[in-house]
């Protein structure tokens, strides 16, 4: 059979479309196949690690304190009278012993007359019973003169009067003694910081209500709660400084006075107090204060970067690597500082740590 011109240009035609086609599919399968190869191989990643720092380095801590007085304490009436004077009010600057109130109870005053009196009596029938007594003694020098039953009841008399004039007296000190009560001293140099009553005012020991409160101004106790996990770096000639909002821009300092050393079940923190002498009155009794202390371990401990460490919902990890691969170690968290933390856990130094963990790596 004869084929033409046109046949032959139509049938060539769809040869080459034909292997463009097969050519085109074989290429296809082989980038699908080369696709699929290379998801099957793992990606081989670079783990990081560095050796795990041992250090002992000071860092700063910034926490509130309290400024409150050295020594403060309210006064109450010991016993129950009324106000006769005042001799000092709120504000006023006063010396250990100076006489801030008097007050008045009639009652008491007789009671001390009779107890006075009474004593002077019994003094007077000691003594009559102790000159009778030595006659007795003279008289009996005499073979004879004096029975010896008399003897004995001279003394006796002697002994019953002596204790009937030491009661007495003892009745006496006590009613002298709280008649002194009816002055109100202070028991330190301070200042009066409360009055709560007036001239003519029923005071006593049931009243609940001081008559004055007295705070020392010019020594003052910076009080301040430091946090557990710092009570290791405590130091027994710690130095800290410290401003208050009243003295904008003005840093005071001072030394650690006492420590606590336990910790607080409530705020989990050790008390510590630093004394602070206020000579001029600068600083007031009862404000707040920003406290920057300068801390130190007392041992070595291990440091890593945050970025070290892998927090998860089990807790805090690092990865350590060994013989055998990596190995996940709980850690617990202590200081941090700018570019490092401060970590706890089954570590030594040498160790080997992941510099960016990941919840993926096995």
């Amino acid at each position: 059979m004869k084929l033409n011109f046109k046949q032959i240009k139509t049938i060539g035609g769809l040869a080459v479309i034909s292997s463009l086609l097969f050519a085109s599919c074989s290429d296809s399968g082989t980038k699908e196949n080369t696709i699929a190869d290379n998801a099957k191989t793992p990606v081989k990643q670079d783990i990081l690690t560095k050796p795990i720092s041992q250090m002992q380095p000071d860092y700063m801590l910034t926490i509130p304190g309290e400024l409150e007085p050295a020594e403060q304490v309210s006064l109450y009436a010991k016993v129950n009278g009324f106000v006769k004077k005042l001799h000092v009010d709120i504000g006023d600057a006063v010396k250990k012993g100076q006489l801030l109130a008097v007050l008045e109870a009639p009652e008491m005053d007789q009671r001390l007359v009779s107890d006075r009196s009474s004593e002077q009596k019994l003094h007077s029938d000691f003594l009559y019973a102790k000159q009778n007594l030595q006659r007795l003694q003279e008289a009996a020098k005499t073979e004879g003169a004096v029975a010896s039953i008399e003897l004995d009841r001279a003394e006796s008399a002697v002994n019953s009067a002596k204790s009937a004039y030491e009661s007495s007296q003892a009745q006496t000190g006590h009613s002298a003694q709280m008649q002194k009560y009816l002055h109100v001293v202070a028991p330190f140099n301070g200042i009066i910081t409360e009055r709560n009553v007036s001239e003519g005012a029923l005071v006593g020991p049931g009243s609940g209500q001081p008559i004055f409160r007295v705070a020392d101004g010019e020594n003052l106790k910076l009080k301040i709660a430091l946090p557990e996990k710092h009570a290791g770096s405590i130091n027994e000639e710690m130095e800290i400084s410290f401003t208050v909002n009243s003295r904008p821009g003005k840093q005071f300092d001072a030394v650690l006075s006492r420590n606590s050393r336990l910790i607080n079940s409530q705020n989990r923190a050790v008390t510590l107090e630093f004394d602070v002498k206020n000579k001029e009155h600068k600083l007031h009794g009862g404000e707040y204060a920003q406290v920057q202390l300068k801390l130190k371990r007392r041992d070595s401990t291990f440091w890593v970067s945050p970025k070290s460490i892998l927090n998860t919902q089990s807790g805090l990890f690092v990865l350590k690597k060994g013989n055998e691969g990596f190995q996940r170690v709980p850690v617990t968290e202590g200081i941090r500082l700018d570019t490092v933390t401060e970590i706890f856990g089954n570590l030594k130094l040498g160790d080997l740590i992941v510099r960016r963990p990941t919840e993926q790596m096995k």
